[in-house]
């Protein structure tokens, strides 16, 4: 994760995500995702941040148009790295995810 205003970059690799979609309009879905970090980079998470979680926001066909660190529920200071959007992006694309998006709309 990348602080603004910060020099430091660290890296999270997450282990598991549980995701909450809800339909926001005729446009986008919102995916709320809560993780679990692997051991390696537990020590890595922000600790200045009270409850990260990711919004994904996704058209009706699953395609992704924003990923966004929030801290309860609001925006935050941090930005995903490439790496972690990467890992992000893949389980948004990941077809039983894929399908929960598309029965949500």
């Amino acid at each position: 994760m990348i602080k603004y205003g910060s020099d430091r970059v660290t890296f999270l690799e997450f282990a598991s995500f549980t995701p909450r979609l809800e339909k926001r309009d005729h446009q986008w879905i919102d995916v709320e995702l809560r993780f679990e970090l692997k051991n390696t980079s537990a020590d890595e998470a922000p600790q200045d941040l009270i409850d990260l979680t990711i919004l994904v926001i996704c058209t009706h066909n699953g395609q992704i148009a924003q990923i966004i660190p929030l801290d309860e529920g609001c925006d935050c200071e941090y930005q995903f790295t490439a790496g972690e959007k990467e890992q992000i992006t893949a389980y948004i694309q990941s077809e039983a995810v894929q399908e929960r998006i598309r029965a949500c709309s």
